[in-house]
């Protein structure tokens, strides 16, 4: 059988069930600790164990059940593996030659387990102490002519108590620069979500789903992001409730599951679906789409159907005539175009609309990467008002978010524009005038990088170098500081990007024991249901040499600020502490330590959801806002031909955010590739090129820098005329940084223009790049 054959592979079962304990099975062995990390999964989102390393999918309290997923598993294996990189390793190998090797290799080498510090002379990473470490960086921080010339990233993965101890730590020093995961990613939905309802977060809790009669799911993958989901979403369609797909690819994983913990299923090798209707818009046409059921319910209301819940829109909305007339001049053409959708389709789910008392919309980066995001999740939250579905059980808005613990960063106050009662708060309780100009986020960060006003980088947690986007500028940009301080479990690309003072400093992972002063500590994380609960290790570390985040946290401020405005090193030495200090400036905390013990750990509450709007009006402001003229940016706009194709960036299967686990993705059909591109079949014949066929990709933006990536296979798939997807980070050097979306300044990774050429690269320098 040639390559050809075997890179593609379609696949014919449903999501879950015996593919993903293949899959799983399959990563257990490789951690080589496959029986303790059997022992390690059992304790998996359970009361005495840890918050799954993933995503932010909460769940209903129920010890009895196995409570991880098939990629909960990748993530805890991957974690919880008995590879080292250690000092060893790094003599070994430079890191110019591990700069040439892929992303999955760097990764798959184990967990980093000593401080080390970057020797320019040598070109490796030699060993350092904690001390010395702490002591160098602190020297260089301190040297800066402002604390604005320092910003502090935060990945999702860090604990709460962590992100308040980091934030505290920051704003000491002098600076709101808070790049943030965030930023790449739901910052569309927590600005349009507080400038609609007065508060940042979803308006649901998991139990809401239980009592729904419709949920609508625009832009997300559960199957692959979040697929704890699918037990969610498969039990609203067993019920008879309905659910309505919108999104641009047909993917296995919101068509049918099959039960991994259903015997019968297993056994007779059955899958129930996950939805009622599927439907596929164009890329970034989901605006349109629910313009165009908001134009039929009005349309309904007209004819003198008594759809809307004029009760509701009139005691708890403000701005609804504006929108209504925007509405009815929005013309069908524009509707229909944008979104790709037929009218018997947006019939069929404006007839769901109104035949469902109770609806829940739940989105993710599908709705949050484009230029008009905030405007899109205006027009669902709009769509919501017009029946009363928000503040009522069973209904909401729902954004679904990745990292585990990203929402309860933002809630510790990892945030670049905090608000003046949280900056009171702290000012307050730890005496000490915290700054009050805002900071700066991901995309401003690399441009003050780049123009030399960020001199000092340090990271907790992530991979900056590759999440972010136009990859070129952003090495640069991090090649362009003095001191770039990278806080990891694993190595990974962030860490060969090095600046004249890089350090990389080895830290504990959730399912790690954490241990201070002789006594394990527990650490808690929000999901995206505002719960709040505990997260306490398992596993063994595997060298002293590792710490935890609160005590690296903890080590730097001390070096930098001495006991300003806390004794750094006694308050980590017990975490009750920590919390204790949240409790008394955070709202919604009182009482934390307390709360914990609660099953399931605690509700922290949603303003919105008690229909209490935190709005200017003290009402949900209904905004108005005409379908975008063109998804894309301007700048990019000009350069459009016929043959120009808009592409999406996505996940595979066997990957979580930028850690790629293996090179296969078995819901779509490949395997041991990387470097592919969906495409429809006609867009293919179209541009004459064939299936399979090696293609460069060209992203179109009005500049002098040429952004192209090399080497994809063309894979035919069913994705709408003119759209086509490829995996990041493999495409994230095709997006412009100044291509971002409005209000918020997330990169528009879901609508990049590109324009495809045939390659000239051989399969031994694909192999290479895989």
């Amino acid at each position: 059988m040639t390559k050809k054959d075997d890179t593609l592979d379609p696949y014919k079962g449903p999501a879950g069930g015996w593919g993903a304990l293949q899959s799983t099975t399959k990563h257990l062995l490789q951690s080589n600790n496959a029986v303790r990390n059997i022992n390690t999964l059992l304790k998996t989102n359970q009361p005495q164990g840890f918050d799954c390393p993933g995503c932010a999918w909460g769940e209903k309290h129920d010890p009895s059940r196995i409570r991880f997923c098939e990629n909960g598993a990748k993530a805890v294996n991957w974690e919880a593996t008995s590879r080292k990189v250690d000092s060893e390793f790094f003599e070994k190998h430079s890191v110019s030659w591990l700069k040439e090797q892929s992303d999955y290799f760097l990764e798959y080498q184990g967990r980093l387990t000593e401080p080390m510090r970057y020797n320019p002379k040598t070109d490796h990473y030699e060993p350092i102490s904690w001390q010395e470490a702490s002591q160098q960086i602190a020297a260089k921080l301190k040297s800066l002519d402002s604390p604005n010339e320092a910003a502090f990233y935060t990945s999702g993965r860090a604990s709460n108590e962590a992100a308040f101890l980091y934030q505290l730590f920051v704003r000491a020093y002098g600076t709101n620069n808070f790049p943030d995961c965030s930023n790449m990613c739901h910052e569309a939905s927590g600005y349009a979500l507080t400038g609609s309802i007065g508060i940042g977060k979803g308006t649901t809790t998991i139990e809401d789903f239980e009592h729904a009669d419709a949920v609508f799911v625009f832009g997300q993958n559960p199957g692959t992001n979040h697929p704890r989901m699918l037990d969610t979403l498969r039990e609203v369609v067993e019920r008879g409730a309905q659910v309505l797909t919108f999104n641009t690819l047909r993917e296995r994983g919101l068509e049918r599951f099959q039960h991994p913990q259903n015997p019968v299923e297993m056994l007779t090798n059955g899958s129930k679906p996950l939805n009622t209707a599927y439907f596929t818009p164009k890329i970034g046409g989901d605006m349109a789409a629910v313009r165009g059921i908001v134009k039929l319910l009005l349309e309904k209301e007209d004819q003198g159907e008594s759809i809307l819940d004029w009760d509701f829109i009139n005691e708890h909305t403000s701005g609804i005539k504006e929108y209504l007339c925007q509405v009815r001049s929005t013309s069908w053409d524009v509707i229909l175009t944008q979104s790709g959708l037929s009218m018997d389709e947006l019939q069929h789910a404006a007839n769901v609309y109104c035949q469902s008392d109770k609806v829940i919309c739940t989105w993710a980066m599908g709705i949050t990467q484009h230029k008009h995001s905030v405007a899109t999740i205006h027009e669902i939250v709009n769509f919501l008002s017009l029946r009363g579905n928000i503040g009522k059980t069973g209904s909401g808005a729902c954004p679904v978010r990745g990292h585990s613990n990203v929402q309860g960063d933002r809630t510790m106050g990892i945030n670049e524009r905090p608000s003046d009662a949280f900056l009171d708060a702290m000012q307050r309780h730890f005496n000490f005038t915290p700054p009050r100009n805002h900071g700066l986020a991901v995309v401003p960060t690399i441009q003050a990088m780049l123009d030399g006003k960020i001199k000092a980088f340090v990271a907790l947690g992530g991979n900056f170098a590759v999440a972010t986007p136009d990859s070129e500028l952003t090495s640069k940009a991090l090649s362009n500081c003095d001191l770039n301080v990278q806080i990891s479990t694993k190595l990974n690309r962030s860490h060969l990007v090095t600046s004249p003072n890089s350090y990389i400093l080895p830290c504990l992972g959730r399912t790690d024991i954490d241990m201070q002063n002789g006594v394990p500590q527990k650490v808690t994380v929000e999901d995206s249901f505002s719960m709040v609960h505990s997260s306490g290790g398992v596993v063994t570390p595997l060298s002293e040499q590792q710490k935890s985040e609160p005590y690296i946290i903890a080590l730097l401020a001390d070096a930098v600020l001495g006991s300003h405005p806390i004794d750094w090193m006694k308050k980590v030495g017990n975490y009750d502490d920590i919390r204790n200090d949240i409790a008394q400036t955070i709202p919604g905390f009182s009482d934390f330590n307390e709360r914990l013990s609660a099953p399931g750990g605690f509700y922290l509450g949603n303003s919105a959801r008690e229909r209490q709007w935190n709005t200017p009006s003290n009402s949900i402001l209904i905004h108005s806002h005409a379908l975008p003229d063109h998804i894309l940016h301007d700048k990019t706009r000009s350069q459009i031909t016929d043959k120009t194709l808009i592409l999406q960036t996505l996940r595979s299967h066997d990957q979580y955010n930028t850690t790629i686990y293996g090179l296969n993705d078995r819901y779509r059909g490949v395997k041991g590739e990387r470097r592919v591109i969906f495409m429809n079949p006609a867009d293919i014949e179209r541009l004459g090129f064939r299936g399979e066929q090696r293609v460069d990709i060209t992203s179109l933006w009005d500049d002098d820098i040429a952004r192209t990536a090399k080497g994809f296979k063309l894979v035919p798939y069913d994705i709408p005329v003119g759209n086509i997807a490829a995996y990041y980070p493999e495409t994230n050097p095709l997006v412009p940084l100044e291509s971002v979306g409005d209000h918020s300044q997330t990169p528009t990774s879901k609508s990049i223009a590109v324009e495809l050429s045939e390659s000239e690269l051989d399969e031994s320098y694909i192999a290479h790049k895989n």
